[in-house]
């Protein structure tokens, strides 16, 4: 069994992060960057399917040049090898065109099984597993707390808020993964020095066959206008109960809108 895992390296969700002045995109040069937490479980289920069923995992990534330190990160893990998508043209892409692109960077691989995180740190909107799945023509089976691979067919335990749902559907497919599913293997000594061994492959939008004004600011279909700092918090509203407590509370809630 051939499978891709999506991995996306993200500012650290643990540290104030910018966005840029001039272009209000994420900065993502001076922050301290790392694998988005929830890959590192795509990762490690991956893995596990391959010890039960064999084949190959192959990392694939869309970012930068430095996106290559998270690549070698995540290849420390086990996977066998990576492919790095990299162009100067896709900086400032919408989700809709990263889903394109990673599609069409799946469709030269021709996996069985794509992996991936059901949400990344940094945008958190959980759209992507859906967007690659519509442009492969597969099906999409998220937010999985439980996969179970059996020959061709796939079933998942899909987290919900009242417990979970049994979806099934038939390879290829994208599966996206909830940190409930498994707990990520630490990198071992021997598994960080054959990282830097493995195969990397880069990739460009010639490469996949994409024009340029199809991704970056030119080709996004949504983008960021302004932006400003949270204001600093500040002291909240006290109510001196003088028999009237509970009307200045109901007041107070009504011109703040919560009732």
């Amino acid at each position: 069994m051939k499978i891709v895992v999506l991995v996306k390296q993200v500012p650290d969700s643990g540290v104030e992060r910018h966005l840029n002045g001039d272009d209000n995109t994420t900065d993502r040069v001076s922050a301290g960057n790392v694998i988005n937490e929830m890959d590192e479980y795509a990762i490690e289920e991956a893995l596990q399917v391959q010890q039960r069923h064999g084949g190959e995992v192959i990392v694939l990534t869309m970012g930068p040049a430095h996106a290559t330190e998270s690549i070698r990160k995540a290849l420390s893990m086990g996977p066998d090898s990576a492919v790095h998508v990299v162009d100067d043209a896709l900086r400032g892409s919408c989700a809709v065109a990263t889903s394109k692109v990673l599609a069409a960077a799946i469709g030269q691989i021709g996996p069985d099984l794509v992996l991936c995180g059901a949400e990344s740190t940094d945008g958190r909107v959980q759209v992507m597993p859906h967007m690659i799945a519509e442009w492969l023509g597969v099906a999409a089976l998220t937010g999985a707390r439980k996969l179970t691979v059996e020959g061709s067919a796939l079933t998942i335990e899909r987290q919900t808020d009242e417990g979970y749902e049994v979806v099934t559907a038939a390879t290829p497919a994208v599966v996206s993964v909830w940190d409930t599913i498994n707990e990520p293997r630490y990198p071992s000594f021997k598994g960080i020095m054959s990282a830097k061994k493995k195969p990397l492959e880069t990739r460009s939008l010639a490469d996949l066959g994409i024009d340029p004004a199809e991704v970056g600011f030119d080709g996004a279909t949504s983008a960021v206008v302004e932006h400003s700092k949270r204001p600093p918090r500040q002291a909240g509203h006290k109510v001196t109960d003088s028999g009237d407590g509970g009307v200045q509370m109901v007041d107070f809630m009504a011109a703040e809108k919560f009732v």
